[in-house]
């Protein structure tokens, strides 16, 4: 199980990697960010590699929640409760995650683009939920990559412990964490929602 997990995980984390580089580019503005989007469409939007990756993101929640359940009690460092407890959120982020993006899709006819994704983001009270929901799904995906490079590296790099570099890695996450929010509410000013996306918010 702990193979079946750790490969799927690995097909996910390139995805994951892609669609935070996206949002990343939301910095330069709403159109860049779609533009983008739209190019990496069309590596992941075909039914082959959309399947692989549903399948891998079904395979890494079911086996992740079995995972935690084995291990959780048993957790006796840092960076082993680092991994398990930010498995556990993933597991949770992915599933309401994914479901929303196709229920959007093929229930809502929505492009699920830049602005499905920002529509609670900006929109108050919704971004009580939203900025804590996102925020803590990127700082789990680097906090999580942090704990498997502490338990998988065996050797300093240029004379960083490998402890100091799991560190590294989840303060790149959360410092990260900080540009995207800034990208996607435009520099926190807020972004304007079309007509179409306002289902979302209720309006």
């Amino acid at each position: 199980m702990k193979r079946v997990h750790y490969f799927s995980g690995l097909i996910i984390t390139v995805f994951i990697g892609l669609h935070l580089l996206n949002h990343f580019i939301s910095v330069f503005g709403a159109k860049y960010h779609i533009e983008f989007m739209n190019s990496l469409r069309f590596i992941y939007r075909n039914f082959v590699v959309e399947t692989i990756l549903l399948i891998a993101i079904a395979v890494q929640i079911i086996s992740g929640l079995k995972l935690f359940f084995l291990k959780h009690k048993s957790a006796n460092n840092y960076y082993e409760k680092l991994q398990i407890w930010t498995g556990l959120y993933l597991a949770f982020f992915l599933l309401i995650h994914v479901g929303a993006v196709l229920i959007g899709r093929y229930f809502l006819n929505l492009n699920t683009n830049f602005y499905f994704g920002v529509a609670g983001l900006n929109t108050f009270p919704l971004n009580l939920f939203f900025i804590p929901y996102y925020g803590l799904a990127i700082i789990s995906f680097f906090g999580h990559v942090s704990a498997i490079h502490y338990r998988k590296m065996k050797n300093e790099v240029l004379g960083f412990s490998i402890g100091l570099q799991s560190k590294v890695i989840l303060i790149i996450g959360i410092l990260l964490t900080l540009v995207i929010f800034y990208g996607l509410t435009n520099g926190y000013s807020g972004v304007e929602i079309p007509k179409e996306y306002k289902v979302l918010i209720g309006k």
